[in-house]
């Protein structure tokens, strides 16, 4: 058995959740995937996938597994990605398709140390909140926040992420601030709408508890800096991703409530075409955002440590 090729198809599977859709990621046969999976399993002596005739689930033991498989494969990505920089310079063109709120807050900065580090490698970026077809509009990487629905391509999760719902000092000094969920029907809420035109719906979650509350007000807004200038400008209170909002609730520009009713979402994720033979461009930036993105999450650590500290000492 090739154990690095039987860790592939099992994280693929584990990933896509079909035998079908990972042979299809590692153009690889469907009964090749099932056999490298059952060799596994007979080597191990444990149940990692239940299948039935109708869907199959990662078992407790295949989920704990599957964990560290992920992290493995990462591992060897990145051993790949700085062996390939040793021996060859990266060069060519790179397409990437973003949210336009983290282009200019995440992506942007890390770009001039990229383009110093890599000049022969020409970057093209398209902003958008819609979800494209990497292969069909000749897109080489997409960063999207959750699972997309195409599962021939490899996702790296860059961190989990939360929603915050903010508003203005101005705003709370007319307001008092919402304590439940259901305390929004009384705000102003800058509701969001979605590239399909339909408008999201605020959902929170506490100790099991689901609640979905459709905010109402006057504005309804497509993009998320908008909301956030919305927001800074005491029109009302905005659900906008921890990224948009930690540098205005560190500066004291907004504040947060509901707090312990958001939870951690699904986080942010690169993907891209195939696990094997990626393109030396592709990987030069996967690594910059990846390293960019764990310096991020120290960071925002960092930050909460001090809020914390101020409000413990607050109290006191």
């Amino acid at each position: 058995m090739d154990r690095l090729a039987a860790l592939e198809a099992f994280a693929r599977v584990a990933e896509t959740g079909s035998f079908s859709a990972a042979a299809r990621a590692l153009n690889l046969s469907k009964s090749l995937i099932s056999r490298q999976i059952s060799a596994l399993e007979a080597e191990l002596g444990a149940r990692l996938i239940a299948r039935t005739t109708r869907s199959l689930s990662l078992t407790e033991a295949g989920r704990g597994y599957y964990d560290q498989v992920a992290r493995i494969l990462a591992q060897m990505e990145e051993a790949d990605l700085s062996v390939s920089q040793l021996q060859a310079t990266p060069r060519g063109k790179l397409r990437v398709n973003a949210p336009m709120s983290f282009s200019l807050l995440r992506l942007a900065p890390v770009l001039p140390d990229f383009l110093a580090l890599y000049p022969e490698i020409d970057v093209d970026i398209v902003m958008n909140d819609r979800r494209v077809d990497l292969m069909d509009e000749g897109f080489d990487l997409a960063i999207r926040l959750g699972r997309l629905a195409d599962s021939s391509l490899v996702a790296r999760k860059l961190g989990v992420m939360q929603r915050f719902i903010v508003g203005s000092p101005a705003y709370f000094a007319r307001h008092k601030a919402p304590r439940t969920p259901a305390d929004l029907h009384a705000h102003s809420c800058i509701r969001s709408r979605m590239p399909s035109g339909g408008i999201y719906q605020w959902e929170f979650e506490r100790r099991g508890e689901t609640v979905r509350v459709d905010g109402k007000g006057v504005l309804t807004l497509d993009e998320p800096n908008l909301m956030l200038e919305a927001a800074r400008a005491g029109l009302g209170l905005a659900y906008l991703t921890e990224w948009n909002v930690a540098a205005d609730l560190q500066a004291g520009t907004l504040v947060r409530v509901l707090a312990d009713w958001t939870q951690p979402m699904d986080g942010l994720c690169l993907y891209y075409p195939g696990r094997r033979h990626v393109p030396a461009v592709l990987r030069a930036l996967i690594g910059v955002m990846r390293e960019n993105a764990e310096g991020n999450r120290m960071r925002g650590k960092k930050v909460a440590k001090r809020a914390g500290a101020k409000r413990a000492g607050a109290k006191r």
